[in-house]
């Protein structure tokens, strides 16, 4: 068999080893040990998996990781989530679907210091959903709001999803991060102002709650101070040159340890919680990312990457319309595949492609999140969706997806408005390079 062919049949094994529910690191795992073994040797697939593993787990640039990861652990157990949906819930809990809108807002906010479209969901569902429950929200508006405001996770910086994009792409972290604040306000905006009007048309969706004064209002404001001192602190030092990512992401975690201690919200037992949280979380996260890299290595033996990048570069059509294929590849596979699995898997076939039809790379790598994250809470894979389930288990998971579906609207919308200005992610990247 040619190598194309051996690198058909270990995609087509990779997705059937997913499709029985192993987990996406060790699916890559296998499918790219034996992919690399057929196709060069045993033996050179066996000093292959040895070296990425420790390239991966050893290198410097991947340590941003588990320190965002850590601060958003610390701002969790320190109760920033829950002065951050006061602070919301305070301003708009007095219009209709105000607690929804809320989640939304308090998501966008703990998404700034987390960093994960999931944790920023499981997050707020503790915090949001037993309220939205007693002021008598539906079970659909309630989880829908709390899995699809979870997903701004994702994209609000700082982003695991854009830094592992950065590193695989040698695009600036910074700029990614910069790219993504317009785009995630446009869908903060469009998530809100789909609940408004659903919950005016429909009063039983979320009933308006009481009118707090504006007194009361601005005591709230203290609940997002420590929020917006670690966003401007971690972003606004990266940005200036002052420190790079990785020193940012220490920064930001030391800065978390310090507020959860003046808040004196830190004890033996939650600092045990947090390490063995930031540990489990970024074990996951560099397990998926060396299964991804062996996986890769497969593929760039088999040439199939190089193959279907002359591929769609050679159709007689416009950049635009090769562009809005590879766009519904995602949204597509985003239904069946983890984000993270799905950009790492997917990054080294189309980024070459984008390059050759001259699209800008900062502006793809939002587009690419954007997208995935209409994964997060479509079947069958959801996993917010999930996330939400488990944390409320009386509510069905049909009923949860059925409420993400009107966000998943929106979300479609965001990226159309995306492709259509894509100035509306780069004009931040170039006021930072000018």
């Amino acid at each position: 068999m040619s190598p194309v062919q051996i690198g058909t049949i270990g995609c087509l094994i990779l997705f059937g080893l997913l499709f029985t529910s192993m987990p996406v690191a060790f699916a890559m795992i296998a499918s790219g040990i034996l992919g690399f073994a057929l196709i060069i040797s045993p033996q050179a697939a066996y000093s292959m998996v040895i070296a990425e593993l420790f390239e991966t787990f050893s290198a410097y640039n991947l340590t941003v990781i588990p320190l965002f990861v850590m601060m958003g652990q610390v701002s969790f157990h320190a109760g920033i989530s829950k002065r951050l949906f006061h602070t919301t819930y305070v301003w708009l809990g007095h219009l209709k679907g105000g607690l929804a809108m809320a989640t939304v807002g308090a998501c966008a906010g703990f998404g700034a210091i987390c960093g994960s479209g999931p944790a920023t969901a499981a997050t707020m569902a503790s915090v949001a959903l037993p309220e939205m429950k007693r002021y008598g929200y539906s079970d659909s508006l309630a989880s829908g709001s709390v899995a699809a405001g979870g997903s701004l996770g994702m994209l609000i910086p700082p982003s695991v999803v854009f830094i592992v994009y950065a590193l695989m792409t040698e695009q600036s972290i910074g700029s990614l991060f910069l790219a993504g604040i317009v785009p995630g306000l446009l869908i903060v905006g469009l998530f809100c102002i789909n609940i408004y009007i659903r919950s005016s048309k429909d009063k039983t969706l979320g009933p308006a709650g009481p009118r707090h004064s504006w007194k009361e209002r601005f005591v709230s404001l203290n609940g997002v101070i420590e929020t917006v001192l670690l966003f401007i602190v971690v972003m606004g030092g990266m940005f200036q040159g002052l420190f790079t990512p990785i020193e940012a992401a220490a920064i930001g975690a030391a800065g978390s340890f310090v507020i959860a201690l003046i808040q004196k919200q830190m004890t033996l037992v939650k600092l045990k919680r947090i390490l063995l949280e930031t540990v489990r979380t970024s074990s996951m996260i560099f397990f998926i990312v060396a299964g991804a890299t062996i996986f890769g290595r497969f593929l760039a033996v088999s040439r199939i990457p190089f193959v279907i990048a002359e591929g769609f570069v050679s159709l007689p059509l416009p950049g635009e319309i090769v562009m809005l294929l590879i766009i519904l590849f995602f949204l597509v596979a985003g239904c069946f595949i983890d984000a993270l699995a799905l950009m790492l898997l997917t990054i080294p076939i189309f980024y070459p492609v984008i390059q050759q039809l001259g699209f800008d790379p900062i502006w793809f790598g939002v587009i690419v999140v954007v997208i995935t994250q209409m994964g997060v809470i479509t079947p069958p894979v959801g996993v917010n969706v999930y996330v939400v389930s488990g944390i409320e288990r009386d509510i069905p998971l049909p009923v949860i997806f059925k409420g993400s579906m009107p966000f998943l609207l929106m979300l479609i919308l965001s990226a159309v408005i995306l492709i259509v200005f894509p100035d509306l992610c780069l004009f931040l990247p170039r006021l930072l390079r000018g």
